[in-house]
């Protein structure tokens, strides 16, 4: 990105402004307890699906895919229960 913005007009170039991050209005980044627990079962199911593909096990790598769809659904209860971004349940750090 170019660190000067152009008038319509062809006027000289001005200095973009910078906006610092803030938490109040950044959502965050999905860096809660839910997004991380959701992220790491996922993980584990690719892993474990990945290895499973590599020694030619296709009902392991079916289960996998099971593993995978539980993140999902680990992460979207554990939003609900107030540990996703923002939620009741979570303390925010201050950066």
């Amino acid at each position: 990105m170019h660190p000067y913005r152009y008038h319509a007009d062809g006027a000289a170039p001005r200095p973009l402004e910078r906006h610092v991050s803030d938490e109040t209005t950044e959502p965050g980044h999905g860096n809660s307890p839910a997004s991380w627990a959701a992220v790491i079962v996922m993980l584990v199911g690719f892993t474990v699906g990945t290895i499973a593909f590599i020694f030619d096990q296709p009902i392991v790598v079916w289960a996998s895919v099971g593993i995978v769809l539980l993140g999902l659904v680990v992460g979207a209860v554990l939003k609900r229960l107030g540990y996703g971004v923002g939620g009741s349940r979570v303390v925010s750090k201050g950066h």
